[in-house]
């Protein structure tokens, strides 16, 4: 029986491709966190606009636009859950912190509350009363 050397090129090809497939779907998974926003005490979150966005604390104005995001809260929810979804969570810098920012309609700030943005774990994010 001839040894044919394009069957083991071709089965060596596909084990290649199978591999890249798999590290490909496993990084996109890597791209997506899950969070949550609660209200300091407990209490139910206020009505207004919720801006999150990542930043890092070492540097002012390394906000990203493309990784900002408004939620809205109605004032009747205790939590609320997000997801931040983009190709670019991948290589960000782990000194990164997620800022979460409540406004009013007339721009006031009501609440701030951030956290560092976890490997691998769901972010939890209290929001704190701002005093003027």
């Amino acid at each position: 029986m001839p040894h044919h050397p394009h069957r083991r090129a071709l089965l060596l090809g596909a084990a290649g491709f199978a591999l890249t497939a798999l590290t490909y779907r496993a990084k996109a998974q890597s791209e997506v966190v899950q969070g949550r926003l609660i209200f300091a005490g407990d209490a139910k979150i206020p009505k207004g606009r919720i801006t999150i966005s990542l930043s890092n604390p070492g540097q002012s104005g390394t906000s990203d636009p493309a990784l900002e995001f408004d939620l809205i809260s109605t004032g009747r929810a205790k939590r609320i859950d997000f997801t931040l979804s983009s190709a670019a969570l991948s290589a960000l810098s782990p000194t990164l912190q997620v800022v979460a920012r409540l406004e009013r309609a007339d721009g006031w700030l009501i609440a701030r509350g951030s956290t560092k943005l976890p490997a691998g774990s769901p972010l939890h994010i209290t929001l704190n009363q701002v005093m003027y």
